[in-house]
């Protein structure tokens, strides 16, 4: 895999040369994308890869012996090297490919809950969550009659790790959290977090979605200690419809399949099956091929970058949005006020006007943004702030397109005024 440039630095101008997104125009004006942390943009690197799949070896991986498919079987497995490599997994059977950060937590609901977690049992979860990491849980405890917990944040998203203490017990079979707040941008202590769930109950399972993670900053999986990390492909410019279940080997080894079918067996007789290894006996039926092979090439483009590189230039991006929005009044912002512990996101609300009707005008000069509740409704409903604007950054931006998004911020106020 092509190793990054640790000289190097985030030079923007070139970097936008690589997505062919910013080439188009709209009613003669640019667009400013500031919503990657819903879908970030595709380089050329990876759509070439996906095309190159699409025009010169099209074919099922792991069935046959002829030329092409034995290349499509090589590239979709080097798709799995570079990501174990990327996330420092200790081997390439501990990488699951799945359709997105969704599936991943999900699978464990199917082959990991119900063989560990019985009634009464806790489950805990935190306020900052992406429906995807709060709804599984959330609803396998309903049904099973489990104590279902959530870890409160301070206004700031900040987690207290005291906390923990009054959260785990013996009875705590899982505990999972983000590594990276999709609405308050909020980077919590990963290591710290799962260390303290460790000394409290070294058997629960401790659980990450990194899907806001893994694209903007370094990521250790061994280093963290977590037993389960979750992220998703088209959020660090790979194609929709890829994700990425990391576990530990034992844990995978001892979970059943939750899919059935094609490939993940070795041997099917009248009256017994025999599952493949690990990791494709989660991995049933023909995979999105492309998908992994733009994953692999997504993580290629990225450590070129450098992902020490991508987390400081986001640093920079995000204060200097936070100095500028801060200028306009009547402008609310949410999350820590520190950019080292805040990622790229600034989540925000203007008074007296919808955030709807903020990204209307918005959108009339191509500046994109997201809002509403950004998948995390107990969030908002905790801070009691209803839908939010949420602006969010990646390599591909810079400080002209935070002002951009200031003046037309400006141009909003303006016009509700």
């Amino acid at each position: 895999m092509q190793k990054h440039n640790k000289d190097a630095m985030i030079d923007v101008s070139k970097i936008k040369q690589d997505f062919p997104l910013f080439k188009r125009k709209i009613n003669g004006k640019r667009i400013v994308y500031l919503d990657s942390t819903a879908s970030s943009l595709k380089p050329k690197k990876v759509i070439d890869a996906v095309n190159g799949y699409y025009k010169r070896y099209t074919a099922n991986v792991f069935r046959s012996i002829y030329k092409t498919s034995e290349e499509a079987t090589a590239k979709y497995e080097q798709a799995r090297e570079y990501v174990a490599d990327f996330i420092h997994a200790k081997n390439t059977s501990e990488i699951v490919f799945t359709r997105n950060t969704d599936e991943s937590l999900s699978l464990l609901v199917y082959s990991w809950l119900p063989y560990h977690v019985r009634q009464g049992d806790v489950l805990v979860t935190s306020i900052l969550e992406h429906h995807a990491n709060f709804v599984p849980w959330q609803q396998y405890a309903l049904k099973n009659k489990c104590d279902f917990r959530i870890w409160n944040a301070d206004r700031n998203g900040i987690l207290s790790l005291e906390a923990i203490e009054k959260l785990v017990s013996k009875r705590t079979k899982l505990f999972t959290f983000t590594a990276a707040s999709n609405v308050l941008g909020t980077l919590p202590p990963v290591k710290k977090i799962i260390e303290k769930v460790k000394e409290m109950n070294p058997l629960c399972l401790t659980v990450v979605d990194a899907a806001q993670a893994v694209p903007h900053l370094p990521v250790d999986v061994e280093n963290w200690g977590a037993d389960v990390v979750a992220f998703s492909g088209h959020k660090m410019m790979a194609p929709s419809g890829i994700g990425v279940l990391w576990a530990k080997e034992q844990l995978l080894e001892e979970m059943p399949p939750f899919l059935f079918g094609g490939d993940m067996i070795k041997e099917v007789h009248e009256k017994t099956t025999v599952f493949n290894d690990i990791p494709h006996k989660f991995e049933a039926g023909t995979p999105f091929i492309e998908g992994a092979i733009g994953l692999g090439a997504a993580v290629e483009y990225l450590s070129a970058l450098g992902m020490r590189h991508v987390r400081e230039h986001e640093k920079k991006i995000v204060s200097y949005a936070l100095d500028q929005l801060t200028k306009i009044p009547g402008l609310t912002m949410y999350g820590p006020a520190d950019p080292d512990i805040r990622g790229g996101v600034v989540a925000f609300q203007m008074k007296g006007i919808h955030p709807h009707d903020i990204a209307q005008v918005l959108d009339e000069d191509n500046i994109c943004i997201r809002v509403g509740y950004h998948c995390a409704m107990p969030l908002h409903e905790y801070l009691a702030i209803g839908p939010t604007c949420r602006a969010s950054f990646y390599v591909y931006n810079d400080t002209k397109d935070v002002d951009a998004l200031a003046e037309g911020l400006k141009k909003v106020k303006k016009m509700f005024e």
